[in-house]
């Protein structure tokens, strides 16, 4: 099971730092070749500024979010997520 994202701050280019409920901490780096379809508008780095945290996902404006989930496990497992 999974907690719930308290925190997401952007430190980078399509990076972010990610905190859940539970105190588990970690780094998720997007790459560009994973951005397509729906994710997309995240290459523009203006957008990917406006990443928040809503109901436990991180989001996005229309409504984009990544997997909380899957998130979770990569980042316990390995200290962070990378979406390549």
């Amino acid at each position: 099971m999974y907690s719930d994202v308290i925190e997401a701050k952007v430190t980078g280019n399509l990076e972010f730092a990610v905190t859940f409920a539970d105190g588990l901490a970690g780094r998720v780096r997007l790459f560009p070749s994973h951005l397509y379809g729906v994710f997309e508008p995240l290459k523009d780095m203006d957008f990917f500024k406006r990443l928040e945290v809503r109901d436990g996902f991180v989001s996005w404006p229309g409504e984009i979010d990544l997997a909380p989930d899957a998130m979770y496990l990569a980042i316990k497992q390995h200290g962070e997520w990378v979406l390549s």
